[in-house]
């Protein structure tokens, strides 16, 4: 039986992916600090002999007294409203947080991933962004501390792999939505279907024009899962590639609930992205992976999840 340590496994990924290998036959670590995670994420895999919850920070020393074949450093502040709430924080674990979980698998001659993000294209002069991209980010701008803690990250992942040649993966991850998202996470998914559910104004920022791509939650953690078994240790994209902008995600989410919701304009924030798409080349060719759950189909689960919170 194999064992996986996943920080921030009582997260939204995370969660996913403790189920996900614990289906699989994995003995889980699940690893989290609990300042976004939720102990609830794992609520219906707690009683499973081979899941194990331990509630610390990774800035901190990691001490795991038995073998670990697999380091899933997935720990990370990873919303706007988050990271510009908590900006040290949100910098520590992108840097301390990877130095000791990189540290705890080299001394468990473990295999290593890091999820990055695509944050570390910034406000992208490129589109779609491939991973051969260097990025467009404001090093002092607020989201900052996220950007540049990430880069970081990716960084400090491929020295010690080609210092001490560790067996390491970088999983670089577009805009995700699905089941177990905070409600008040300030994500455009769960904030627009919040505010539709109850009929309020679904707030878009600046002309709404801005494009994001959405990948269902299941689609990221098959990917995710296939990279892991896959010998290939540069940044890798995943996402879906299908753009949406702003506008049409919100008009979708008003259509799918039947709110009678209007839209909203607010003026945007600083440094945020008018661009993110991913280029998927490299994961189709590598892993033999594309997102197969479309948008419509991932709302709708996604929809009746928030719901069932409102009960």
């Amino acid at each position: 039986m194999k064992t996986a340590l996943i920080t921030g496994g009582a997260g939204f990924i995370g969660s996913h992916l403790c189920e996900r290998l614990i289906d699989e036959g994995w003995k889980v670590i699940c690893m989290d600090n609990l300042v976004t995670g939720k102990t609830e994420n794992t609520r219906h895999i707690s009683e499973n002999k081979n899941f194990r919850y331990i509630n610390h920070d990774v800035t901190n020393r990691i001490d795991i007294g038995e073998d670990i074949d697999y380091v899933l450093h997935f720990a990370s502040i990873a919303s706007p409203k988050d990271y510009v709430e908590y900006p040290i924080p949100t910098l520590k674990v992108g840097t301390l947080g990877t130095h000791n979980a990189l540290g705890l698998a080299k001394a468990k001659g473990a295999k290593f991933m890091f999820a990055s993000t695509s944050e570390v294209y910034g406000d992208p002069e490129v589109n779609p962004q491939p991973e051969s991209y260097w990025g467009h980010v404001n090093p002092v701008g607020v989201r900052s501390c996220y950007d540049e803690a990430k880069r970081c990250g990716e960084a400090l992942t491929m020295a010690y792999h080609r210092k001490h040649e560790m067996d390491t993966r970088i999983v670089r991850i577009f805009n995700t939505y699905g089941p177990r998202m905070r409600a008040n996470d300030g994500r455009a998914v769960p904030t627009f279907i919040t505010q539709a559910i109850k009929n309020r104004p679904l707030t878009v920022f600046g002309d709404g024009k801005q494009t994001r791509s959405f990948c269902y939650i299941s689609d990221l953690i098959e990917g995710i899962c296939r990279l892991m078994e896959k010998d290939y240790h540069l940044p890798i994209n995943l996402g879906n590639p299908n753009e949406k902008t702003m506008i049409e995600l919100a008009e979708t989410i008003i259509k799918i609930t039947g709110s009678e919701s209007k839209i909203e304009f607010r003026s945007l924030p600083e440094d945020d992205p008018r661009q993110r798409c991913p280029d998927i080349t490299a994961a189709k060719r590598e892993l033999g992976w594309k997102p197969v759950v479309d948008l419509r189909e991932g709302l709708l689960k996604t929809v009746q999840y928030f719901r069932s919170l409102t009960i």
